[in-house]
């Protein structure tokens, strides 16, 4: 209700969503346990030896990559299978076209799919430095990566749409937050997202 709903509260903001989008994919993160690595067995943290609830035995989860988009105040990010350019990178962009003014500059890493991209595309190459001779960096994004990786791992463990809708939830949270928005916004967009998905 929340995503279905904030397109919707967005367009309220009176606001110019301008400058180029940062684009950036983390490093992957797993939906089957915890959100992190597989919890040590307990006498590696001096417990008992017996097992129960909180021990992971199996396969783990799914490997998805974060992938964000940052323009100003708007955050864009979701749990992708991959960086395949078209399935994976492209609709984040997209998503953050939707939601703001027509993009303008795309801020990216040297990864090789974003060559690609048919769109003003300028590189920082991290080997080299984190910020360009020209100021191009995609900070934001990775500031982004830094705060919804702690927040995932609070929930104990995911599936894989639990884990995609997630992350792209507390991209939305993150957006209004530094719009200023009060809770009554966020309250509105499970209001608008529910009305929409009953009719």
């Amino acid at each position: 209700a929340v995503q279905r709903g904030f397109p919707l509260t967005w367009e309220l903001f009176n606001q110019t969503i301008d400058g180029p989008t940062q684009v950036d994919e983390s490093g992957k993160v797993c939906s089957g346990y915890k959100g992190q690595e597989p919890p040590r067995n307990s006498r590696s943290r001096g417990g008992s030896s017996r097992t129960g609830r909180s021990r992971w035995r199996g396969r783990h989860g799914d490997q998805l990559t974060l992938v964000a988009a940052c323009r100003d105040s708007l955050r864009v990010i979701r749990g992708q299978r991959g960086i395949d350019y078209e399935g994976d990178l492209e609709p984040v962009i997209q998503e953050a076209e939707d939601l703001s003014q027509r993009l303008g500059e795309v801020w990216t890493d040297g990864l090789q799919a974003y060559r690609e991209m048919d769109r003003d595309h300028r590189t920082v190459v991290h080997k080299e430095r984190y910020v360009s001779p020209d100021g191009v960096h995609i900070n934001q994004a990775e500031c982004l990566f830094s705060l919804v990786q702690p927040w995932l791992r609070k929930f104990r463990g995911l599936s894989k749409q639990g884990l995609e809708q997630a992350a792209h939830t507390f991209g939305i949270i993150r957006s209004l937050n530094l719009t200023g928005a009060s809770v009554d916004i966020t309250i509105d967009c499970l209001v608008m997202g529910a009305f929409r998905s009953s009719t």
